[in-house]
Order: C-alpha cells, then structure tokens, then sequence
C-alpha cells in the first residue's frame, strides 16, 4: 500500500509541476475529464485555471497520441485566445536521442518553437507536409504524432468534436466532401499525406 502512495504522490507531483510550467500564474485548477465513446477510456483531461478573483486564465489540455515508438502523452497550455503557452512532455516510448527531443525541441526559442501559435487558426503541420514546424532531425514520425497530440488539445480545448486515436477534428461547418472516406483526415491537416488519397506527388 506504501508503494502505491508513493508512486501516486509522485505523479501528482510531476502534474502540478507541469500545469506550473504550461499556465499563467493561477489559484486554483479543476479537472474535467473526457472519455471515448466507450466511456472507459479517457481521451483527454482539460485542466481550466484561474486567479485569486476567480477569473479564468488559461486551460492545460493532456493529450496522447501514438507516435514512432508508442504512447506519447503531452500537456499544452493555451492562453484565453488560444494562443500556445508551453508543453510538457509527460511521457513517451520515443528512441532516445531523436524522437526524445521532442521534449524540448517545440520549446520556446527552440528550433520547432510553437509557444504563442494557435492551432485554430491553422493546424501545426511539420514542414516536410507544407507547414511551418521544423521537424526534429531524423524523427519525422515523431514530430507529426507530436503535433497532432497539440493539435487535438487544442480541439478539446475549443470544444470540437475530436477522434481521439488519429487527433483529426471535425469543424462543424465544413462541407462533407471535404473529409476523405478512406482515412477521415481532413485535406491539409497534420495527418494528411499519410494515405493513399492524401499522398502528395
């Protein structure tokens, strides 16, 4: 029971220290969990913060994705405009010395930096797929599974529709055809070019 304590204290631990890193000076957090369909499996927890006069500051979205070497689990912080605050890498399965990278890689001042971005007015795409995020040197699987897991915390942030397994959304008004059939990523968005009809020549 001993161990349990510890290992669930440490975690805790780790999650305030990385909600300090990825939020403005707050008070208090609050926690609101959301599941996939099967009402099990947890997608996403947002994380709403705000001041000592009870005014919201920023939200802290957890966010995981599958990238090259297994789970990657990530913490982003979005201001009230949604602009990009910071990340926290929580945990991942990547080769160490090149998809580990992406712990500080998108960091400000940093080669990929995305702090002060705002996914809602355009998804981040790695630039090998016509976007502006330098990818990390010989981690490109890496790089796209770490966008799409800011990507998706920034559509469980807005309040969209996302498919928890690939980070795709779904924009309420855009028009049917736009969404391939065979692989359900949206034309232009961080996971397209990864299917046959996305492929670009």
């Amino acid at each position: 029971m001993q161990f349990l304590f510890l290992v669930r204290e440490k975690k805790l631990h780790s999650l305030n220290k990385a909600l300090k890193e990825v939020l403005p000076e707050f008070k208090e957090v609050k926690a609101d969990t959301l599941f996939r369909e099967d009402g099990k499996t947890i997608d996403y927890i947002v994380y709403p913060a705000t001041n000592e006069t009870g005014e919201w500051v920023g939200t802290a979205v957890r966010s995981a994705t599958n990238g090259f070497g297994g789970e990657m689990k990530v913490l982003v912080g979005f201001d009230k405009e949604g602009n990009i605050i910071n990340y926290s890498l929580l945990s991942h399965a990547e080769t160490p010395g090149l998809g580990s990278k992406a712990a500080d890689w998108f960091k400000k001042g940093q080669k990929g930096d995305i702090t002060g971005k705002n996914p809602g007015k355009g998804a981040l795409v790695v630039n090998k797929d016509g976007g502006d995020v330098d990818a990390i040197t010989a981690s490109t699987i890496t790089t796209r599974a770490f966008l799409n897991a800011v990507n998706a915390a920034y559509a469980a942030y807005s309040g969209q529709n996302v498919d928890g397994m690939s980070g795709a959304t779904e924009q309420a008004a855009a028009p049917a055809e736009a969404k391939a059939a065979d692989c359900g990523n949206e034309p232009n968005s961080a996971a397209c070019g990864t299917c046959d009809l996305h492929k670009k020549n």
